[in-house]
């Protein structure tokens, strides 16, 4: 019985130390600000190719993306980099990368401070 009263509590304080999901939301964009583009001196949550970042109650995350066109040579190694470096954190479950073309990325997706950096402000 009592180790049964024990588990019960450890369970317990591990589901109090667990992390809200928009706690977890807001450590994912931050880790996206993390991830440049290798051709532009910008991180891709700046850059505008994050499209959605989805983080359920059970700490499940969904990222939707894009790149700056389907003939990016980036197009197979930045997907995973987003969900490896989004994996690595230890209060996610479980990840997803979606890739999308639709819409087309274009300039007026960054970010301003995106744009001040590139000079096109």
């Amino acid at each position: 019985m009592r180790h049964s009263i024990q588990g019960k509590r450890h369970s317990q304080l591990m589901e109090e130390l667990k992390k809200t999901y928009i706690e977890v939301q807001q450590e994912v964009i931050d880790i996206l600000r993390t991830i440049y583009d290798p051709e532009i001196p910008v991180d891709i949550f700046e850059l505008g190719l994050i499209y959605e970042v989805k983080v359920d109650p059970g700490n499940n995350v969904i990222v939707m993306m894009t790149l700056t066109s389907p003939a990016c040579p980036v197009a197979e190694s930045m997907p995973a980099e987003v969900e490896q470096k989004i994996r690595d954190n230890q209060d996610v479950t479980s990840v997803k990368v979606e890739l999308t073309f639709d819409p087309p990325w274009d300039q007026t997706m960054m970010s301003e401070t995106a744009k001040l950096e590139l000079g096109f402000l």
